[in-house]
């Protein structure tokens, strides 16, 4: 075990149900969470209400430099507002896809990420967790589940809060992005080569968080035995 707070990352593409998972893990453990692809999308949201221009690297990177952030249990709030639904639509999803591979706001972000690893310890999500910012991470998860069972959790997600959606359009998103987070030169989605793949395309939510906690059972040192 490392000496530093245990970590269990948890990346996977975008609607795999990384961030509910990795929410359930933390609860269940007692620890801290980290919902890396938030930052993303509040910097996104930010670019957005500022005007400014996604090209623009460096004046992105600033944008993430200067968030004003505060997470709470029911959401997140960015310049004291908050934007729990706001960051969760579409459009602030696909802009935040956009500028992740910028190398300035990656590094701009890292060590604010890196600054939540705090006693007794954190589940991470995101799409880098267990690749670049926790390399040694206690334990690493890649979730995932073919484009059409996410592209109907989404779907479902989005009706139920009273939103039209198209399921034919959120699978071509769905892999549209994927391929742009796969194939980006900085940070590509990819499992770490000591990461646990865990494909919940036919688990619920409960199944997929049982089997995150038995693979964390079994990274657990042993007890000394008693004598």
């Amino acid at each position: 075990m490392n000496t530093l707070s245990p970590v269990i990352t948890i990346d996977g593409p975008t609607a795999s149900g990384k961030g509910t998972v990795a929410h359930r893990v933390a609860t269940a453990l007692g620890w801290g969470v980290l919902d890396s692809g938030a930052l993303y999308r509040l910097t996104a949201l930010s670019v957005l209400q500022h005007e400014i221009d996604p090209e623009d690297s460096q004046a992105v990177a600033r944008a993430g430099q200067q968030l004003e952030v505060s997470f709470h249990p029911q959401g997140v709030a960015l310049f004291g507002r908050e934007v729990s639904e706001v960051i969760r639509q579409e459009h602030v999803g696909n802009l935040a896809s956009r500028l992740a591979p910028n190398p300035a706001l990656r590094q701009a972000l890292l060590e604010r990420q890196r600054a939540f690893r705090i006693a007794p310890g954190l589940v991470a999500d995101g799409r880098d967790m267990g690749t670049i910012v926790f390399k040694d991470a206690s334990l690493k998860i890649f979730l995932v589940a073919d484009a059409r069972a996410r592209a109907e959790r989404r779907c479902k997600q989005l009706i139920d809060k009273g939103i039209s959606a198209n399921l034919d359009d959120l699978v071509a998103d769905m892999r549209e992005r994927d391929a742009r987070d796969i194939e980006r030169a900085v940070a590509p989605l990819v499992p770490a080569p000591d990461a646990h793949v865990v494909d919940s395309s036919q688990l619920t939510i409960e199944q997929t968080v049982q089997n995150v906690l038995d693979l964390w059972s079994r990274v657990l040192p042993t007890p000394p035995a008693k004598v």
